[in-house]
């Protein structure tokens, strides 16, 4: 592989002295850390990494809104001709995924340790990270402990939604909160085939929130950085954006009709100093929610994110 970064790069120089410049090359399947290494060492300031996430809901439109929800975002699983294929194929993505292809990336870890560890994870689907809880029922150290969790974040399938650090007078939590990214995979490691099965599980919450989150990442403007709030005197916020230009947007992520917040909500849009406030809901139209709070559907918040 070094020597494929090698020819690209003497073919990248060549064209550039040529008059071309960029998007020559177009590389897939880039998750492989030693894949990663090895291109920035033999490519500097010839590449450009570009995140490709599941499919999105601006994407596929909020009528399939639900179905993307359910099955996830990986298109063959969208797809499907039914909710059991849709499963189906996520199973076995799942068990490929875990006996063929990481091992092939380099990590030697058992892949039905690694595969209790991704469902202990759908299990507290946004909650926070706990790694002496994960260590004690896997049986193993915290330390490996966050070298697993360290592998499914670099693969790109587990996000760790970083606390707001910016308000030094407050008592802030300071431990990340633990997504499965692709909402198809939460249900699919906990057996959840059905939106009827989803609806009457206690991660239901948690899906819908981290379905929410990644979806809304997805649309903001490139360069913005995604956090949580949240303190021990209550105020807390499901994610807080960090537009370019330092715009701070305070987004509150709730799976009901009736556009309310609680009271730590404006507590926290008071301490960080947000600019814009809006929660997103599963109502049909935006609303105003008193205080300057917009509530609207997930398709409207992602729509004014990709209008920035």
């Amino acid at each position: 592989m070094p020597d494929l970064f090698k020819n690209l790069r003497g073919q990248i120089d060549m064209r550039r002295r040529r008059g071309f410049r960029t998007g020559q090359f177009l590389l897939l399947g880039s998750a492989s850390n030693v894949l990663l290494h090895q291109s920035a060492e033999s490519l500097a300031g010839r590449v450009r990494y570009i995140e490709m996430p599941p499919l999105l809901l601006d994407e596929v439109g909020q009528e399939r809104l639900n179905d993307l929800w359910l099955r996830g975002g990986f298109p063959d699983s969208f797809q499907a001709d039914s909710d059991r294929s849709s499963m189906d194929w996520r199973e076995d993505f799942l068990r490929t995924y875990l006996e063929r292809d990481i091992p092939a990336l380099g990590p030697r870890i058992p892949a039905t340790t690694l595969r209790r560890f991704w469902t202990m994870l759908a299990h507290t689907q946004g909650g926070l990270l706990n790694a002496a809880a994960l260590a004690e029922g896997l049986g193993v150290s915290g330390q490996t402990v966050g070298r697993y969790l360290d592998l499914l974040v670099d693969l790109m399938l587990v996000r760790r939604l970083q606390p707001w650090y910016e308000n030094a007078g407050k008592r802030l939590v300071k431990s990340p909160k633990v997504f499965v990214r692709d909402s198809g995979l939460v249900h699919a490691l906990l057996s959840l085939g059905s939106m009827e099965s989803v609806l009457g599980h206690p991660v239901v919450g948690g899906s819908w929130e981290g379905f929410c989150i990644e979806n809304l990442i997805a649309a903001a403007p490139t360069g913005t950085a995604p956090f949580f709030y949240r303190t021990s005197a209550g105020a807390e916020l499901d994610l807080v954006l960090r537009l370019p230009g330092d715009e701070i947007w305070a987004i509150e992520i709730k799976r009901t009709t009736a556009p309310k917040v609680s009271r730590g909500f404006h507590l926290a849009v008071e301490d960080i100093r947000a600019d814009r406030k809006l929660l997103v809901y599963a109502g049909e139209r935006e609303v105003p929610a008193g205080e300057g709070l917009r509530a609207m559907p997930l398709a409207t918040a992602v729509g004014q994110l990709r209008d920035l």
